[in-house]
């Protein structure tokens, strides 16, 4: 699927089934990546502690909303914020999971008291015929978990692995993060001291387009936060935090609502009447 001859680059439309209209992003001519897809089965020999959510529904997103999984190792203050729109009917998607790589994160917790499903899918599960951690072997498990729910959207919150492989090839344009940097500045751990440190005035988060690399996906949304005199690693965190948790429900509305198309790195938004 292309933008009708306007940049030559691979449009992404929203899911809307099983099924997501989305072309992988290789570049030009690239072929259209499938949806979820029928149910997997489960992985075999996955170390996985699964829980049903025990809490009230998340919010009245009516059952053929787009599949949203999120993706953490923490806290969980960004799922939060995601369930909470999602509740208040602000995104029109549906939280089909929260996974993490970290049994007993407090994330796993906040998923249960939206009545959220949970999984904990363990980097020792992912151990390759060495013995080794492999990337691509966890992604696949990842990837498992993900299909047998319908997921089509999936949101990094502060998921501290990168994924690779078969999955981001299926979620391609649909799996995105959340930075506390203005990237491409900062990327990686610490940005917050990283910003500090290299004394400048404006920092901020961004969502972007999860690829192979650390941070280095194409840019969907971008908030600035300024640097305060007397700022700390702490004080600048918590307002940075603050943006995140505005921004990131935002640029996933965008991401189910509008089709995107990428023309070089950048995210080009198309309207209902074609225009940008």
């Amino acid at each position: 699927m292309t933008d009708g001859g306007r940049s030559g680059g691979p449009v992404f439309s929203s899911a809307g089934g099983a099924a997501a209209g989305a072309a992988a992003a290789a570049g030009p001519g690239s072929a259209a990546v499938p949806g979820p897809g029928p149910t997997a089965p489960p992985a075999q020999g996955l170390t996985a502690a699964q829980r049903p959510g025990s809490g009230p529904a998340p919010g009245p997103a009516p059952a053929e909303a787009p599949a949203l999984a999120v993706l953490a190792s923490g806290r969980g203050s960004n799922f939060v914020a995601i369930a909470e729109a999602v509740r208040r009917g602000d995104l029109p998607m549906r939280l089909a999971l929260v996974l993490s790589d970290v049994p007993g994160a407090p994330v796993l917790e906040r998923a249960a008291e939206f009545g959220v499903p949970t999984v904990v899918v363990e980097p020792a599960a992912a151990r390759d015929e060495t013995g080794r951690y492999s990337r691509r072997r966890y992604g696949d498990l990842v990837l498992e978990e993900l299909l047998r729910r319908g997921v089509e959207y999936v949101a990094l919150a502060g998921f501290m692995r990168l994924l690779g492989g078969e999955l981001l090839r299926r979620y391609a344009g649909r799996i995105v993060n959340i930075h506390p940097s203005l990237l491409p500045a900062f990327p990686g751990l610490e940005p917050q001291r990283q910003a500090l440190e290299y004394g400048v005035c404006v920092t901020g988060c961004t969502v972007h387009l999860v690829d192979e690399g650390m941070d280095t996906g194409p840019i969907i949304a971008q908030r600035a936060v300024p640097v305060e005199p007397g700022d700390t690693v702490e004080t600048l965190t918590a307002r940075i935090l603050e943006a995140e948790h505005d921004l990131y429900w935002r640029a996933l509305k965008r991401l189910a609502t509008e089709k995107f198309v990428l023309d070089g790195r950048r995210v080009k938004f198309v309207s209902p009447a074609g225009r940008e």
